[in-house]
C-alpha cells in the first residue's frame, strides 16, 4: 500500500518532467534556430534569373506566353529560387524572393494578357430542350413511383 501511494505521488512530477523535456526540445525534435541570411539570398538569386533568361532564348518569344513551351524551364528557376532561399536559411516564399520572381515576370511576360471569356446563353431551343428534359424525366419517374406504391399486389 505504501508503495502504491509513493507511486502515485511521483506520477505528477514525472509527468511535469517529461513535459519540461519536450518543451526544451529534448525530445527529438530539433527546432531552427539559423536566422535568414537576406543579403546571402539575394546575391545568389540572380543566378538562377539569368540561367532563366538563357533558356528562355531558346524559345521564340512569340511563345512567351504559351506556358507549354518553357513549363520546364520555369520549373527548374523556381526550384533554383527555392534552393538558394533555404540555402540562405530563409522560407519559401519570402517577400525578398517573390520581388525577384516578379521582376522576371515583368521581363518576360508582361505583354501576356488573359483574355477573358464571354460567357453566352445557348440558343433558346437548346436552352428550352435543356430545362424540359429533367423536368419531364422527374414527373415520369414521380408517376412511375406513385404508380408503383399504389400497385403493391403485383410486386
Amino acid at each position: 500500500m505504501d508503495a502504491q501511494g509513493s507511486r502515485r505521488r511521483q506520477l505528477p512530477v514525472l509527468l511535469l518532467w517529461v513535459n519540461g523535456l519536450m518543451t526544451l526540445g529534448f525530445a527529438g525534435a530539433r527546432q531552427r534556430t539559423d536566422l535568414c541570411n537576406e543579403s546571402l539570398m539575394l546575391e545568389k538569386l540572380p543566378a538562377c534569373g539569368k540561367s532563366f533568361e538563357e533558356m528562355m532564348r531558346k524559345v521564340d518569344s512569340k511563345k512567351w506566353c504559351n506556358l507549354t513551351e518553357f513549363i520546364m524551364y520555369y520549373d527548374n528557376f523556381t526550384q533554383c529560387t527555392e534552393r538558394e532561399a533555404n540555402n540562405a536559411s530563409c522560407f519559401w516564399p519570402n517577400p525578398l524572393a517573390e520581388g525577384f520572381i516578379t521582376g522576371i515576370h515583368k521581363q518576360f511576360f508582361s505583354n501576356c494578357t488573359s483574355e477573358k471569356v464571354h460567357w453566352e446563353d445557348p440558343p433558346d431551343e437548346i436552352l428550352i430542350t435543356l430545362i424540359l428534359i429533367p423536368v419531364m424525366l422527374t414527373c415520369a419517374m414521380i408517376t412511375l413511383v406513385v404508380w408503383c406504391s399504389k400497385r403493391s399486389d403485383i410486386l
